[in-house]
C-alpha cells in the first residue's frame, strides 16, 4: 500500500497544516499565562494567579485522553478525515471565544470558569486531533517510510508554539508607535487578537482538508465490513491490545511528554520567573531555538525507519535526564550576575493603577515613572515618589526584569535549544512507533490515548507541578526540574526492558 510522491506531499501539507493551527491554538494560552493570570484572576496575589493560570491550563491536558477516547471511536467508525474536521472547528471556535470572554474586573469568578470551560474543549479537541493526523498520514505511507513522513506532523507541535510567539511579537509591536504604549494597549485589550486571529486559520485549514479523501486503509477495511463494532472496548478489554497501550504510555509517552514540555513551555516560564529576563527576549530566545532544531524532527524520524524507533527514543531521556541541571544551572548563572545586565526601558515595565483622577503610572526605569490620564501620558515623575490618594498611600517599586546583552543572549539561546534537541529524538518517531504497534481497526483510539495521558497528563502537567515545587521549595531554585526527571527516568527504565526495537514492515496493515 503507497501512494504516489505528489499525493504523499498533498496528504502531509493537508494534516500538517491543520494540526499546526490546532496545537497553535492550544499554545496561545500558555504563551500568554503571565497575561492571562492578570486578566481572568485577582491581582492582590500574583503567584496565586500565575498558577491558577497554568492550573487552568493544564486542565486542557487532563482533558485529552477523554478526546482521544470520544473522537478515536469516531474516527475507527466513521474515518480519519470526517473526525479531525470536526476537531479542528472545535478547536478553533473554542480559541475565537476565550478572545471574547470579559475580565476578572467585569464578571468577577465568571471570568476564569468560562475560560476554564473552553480551556477543557479545547483538551477535547486536541485529544482526538493528532492521533487522526498521524493515523492518516501513516496509513497512505510507504511502510518503509512511515518514520520519515509522520515526523512532519510531529513538527507541528513545535511549529505551533513558534506560530503563537511570533504572533504574540508581532502584535505586541503594532500596538503603537511607542513601546511604552504598545506594551500597556496590549496588556489592557490586544492580547485578545491572537486568539482571534485563529478563526482565519481554522478556516483556512477547514477548506484545504475537505479536499482531502480518506484513508486507503481505512476505506479499504469499512469496505470489507471489518470496521471496529467498540473500539474502546476493543482497546482497553482486550489482553493484548490493553498491554501495549500501557506499554506505550510508561515506556515511551510519558517520557517524551516531559521532555516536550520541559524544553519550551517549561524554559519560557524559568527564563521569565527565574531568571527574570524581559518578556521579549524570552520569546524570541526560545524562537531562535526551536528555529535551529525544528528540522531533526525529520533528521530523527528518517533516521528511525533504518535502525528502529526505540534507542532513539530512549537515547533523548537518557541525555535529557543527565543534562538537564546542569543547563539550568547555567542559565541561572549566566543572569544571575548583575554586570552582564544592561538597563532597559523596555525591560523595567510595571503598570500600577491608582484610583486617583483617572491616572495610571507605568514604571519605566528604576528612577522613572510616567503617568498617564484617560490613556495619554501627562508628565513624568521620580519612581520613588509616594502617589496619595485620600488615605490610601502607594509606593511604587520596579520589577526586576533584564535585558541581556548579545553573549549571554545566544548562550541562552544555545541552552534552550540543547533541550529542543532532547525534545526532536524522543518525539520525532514517537509518531511511526504508535501507530505501527496498533491494528488499523482501532488504531485512531489506541494510538490517541497513551499519547494523550503521556502528553496531557504527565507532560502537561510539568510547568504546574514545576513552578509549585519552586514555591515549596525556595532554597533550590532547581527543584522543580525533579518532576520532568523522575518521569522520565521510570519511562528510561520500563521503556529500555520492555519495548522492543523491531520494525516489521507489514505491521497491523
Amino acid at each position: 500500500m503507497s501512494v504516489d510522491n505528489g499525493q504523499m506531499r498533498k496528504v502531509i501539507f493537508a494534516s500538517s497544516v491543520g494540526t499546526l493551527i490546532e496545537w497553535y491554538d492550544f499554545y496561545i494560552f500558555g504563551s500568554l499565562a503571565p497575561i492571562i493570570a492578570a486578566q481572568f484572576f485577582p491581582k492582590s496575589d500574583p503567584t496565586a494567579a500565575l498558577l491558577s493560570t497554568l492550573a487552568t491550563f493544564a486542565a486542557g491536558f487532563i482533558v485529552r485522553p477523554f478526546g482521544a477516547l470520544v473522537f478515536g471511536r469516531l474516527g475507527d467508525k466513521v474515518g480519519r478525515k470526517y473526525t479531525f474536521l470536526l476537531t479542528l472547528i472545535l478547536m478553533g471556535g473554542s480559541t475565537f471565544a476565550i478572545g471574547l470572554v470579559p475580565g476578572y474586573e467585569s464578571i468577577g469568578f465568571a471570568a476564569p470558569i468560562i475560560v476554564l470551560l473552553l480551556r477543557l474543549l479545547q483538551g477535547l479537541a486536541l485529544g482526538g486531533e493528532y492521533g487522526g493526523a498521524a493515523t492518516y498520514v501513516a496509513e497512505h505511507a510507504s511502510t518503509h517510510k512511515r518514520g520519515a513522513y509522520t515526523s512532519w506532523i510531529q513538527t507541528t507541535a513545535t511549529l505551533g508554539l513558534l506560530l503563537s510567539l511570533g504572533i504574540i511579537l508581532i502584535t505586541r509591536k503594532s500596538m503603537a508607535s511607542d513601546p511604552l504604549d504598545s506594551i500597556r494597549v496590549f496588556e489592557d485589550w490586544g492580547w485578545r487578537i491572537p486568539f482571534w486571529f485563529s478563526v482565519v486559520l481554522v478556516g483556512m485549514s477547514i477548506y484545504i482538508r475537505l479536499k482531502m479523501h480518506e484513508s486507503p486503509l481505512f476505506s479499504r477495511l469499512k469496505a470489507s465490513g471489518k470496521t471496529s463494532s467498540n473500539p474502546i472496548r476493543e482497546s482497553l478489554m482486550h489482553r493484548s491490545n490493553l498491554k501495549m497501550v500501557l506499554l506505550a504510555l510508561f515506556g515511551a509517552t510519558m517520557g517524551q511528554g516531559v521532555v516536550w514540555y520541559t524544553g519550551q513551555f517549561y524554559a519560557q516560564t524559568f527564563l521569565e520567573n527565574a531568571c527574570k529576563i524581559d518578556f521579549e527576549q524570552t520569546r524570541t530566545i526560545l524562537i531562535w531555538a526551536i528555529v535551529f532544531a525544528t528540522p531533526l524532527f525529520i533528521v530523527f524520524g528518517n533516521w528511525s525507519d533504518k535502525v528502529g524507533r526505540k534507542w532513539i527514543i530512549m537515547t533523548g531521556l537518557l541525555l535529557a535526564i543527565v543534562a538537564y541541571r546542569p543547563v539550568y544551572r547555567t542559565m541561572l548563572d549566566l543572569t544571575d550576575t548583575t554586570t552582564s545586565v544592561k538597563d532597559d526601558a523596555k525591560s523595567r515595565i510595571e503598570k500600577v493603577i491608582v484610583p486617583m483622577n483617572g491616572k495610571e503610572y507605568s514604571l519605566q526605569s528604576s528612577t522613572t515613572l510616567h503617568v498617564y490620564q484617560n490613556g495619554i501620558h501627562v508628565k513624568t515623575v521620580s519612581a520613588d515618589t509616594v502617589l496619595a490618594n485620600g488615605e490610601e498611600r502607594v509606593q511604587v517599586k520596579p520589577k526586576q526584569f533584564k535585558v541581556v546583552p548579545d553573549t549571554i543572549y545566544w548562550s541562552l539561546v544555545a541552552l534552550v535549544c540543547i533541550q529542543i534537541v532532547f525534545v526532536t529524538m524522543v518525539y520525532g518517531p514517537i509518531a511511526a512507533f504508535l501507530v505501527e504497534i496498533f491494528p488499523t481497526k482501532i488504531r485512531y483510539t489506541s494510538m490517541s490515548l497513551p499519547y494523550h495521558l503521556g502528553n496531557g497528563v504527565f507532560g502537561g502537567m510539568t510547568p504546574f507541578i514545576a513552578v509549585l515545587l519552586g514555591t515549596f521549595y525556595t532554597a533550590d531554585p532547581l527543584v522543580g526540574l525533579w518532576y520532568p526527571i523522575i518521569i522520565a527516568g521510570i519511562c528510561l527504565i520500563i521503556g529500555t526492558v520492555y519495548l522492543s526495537n523491531r520494525i516489521d514492515p507489514n505491521v497491523n496493515d
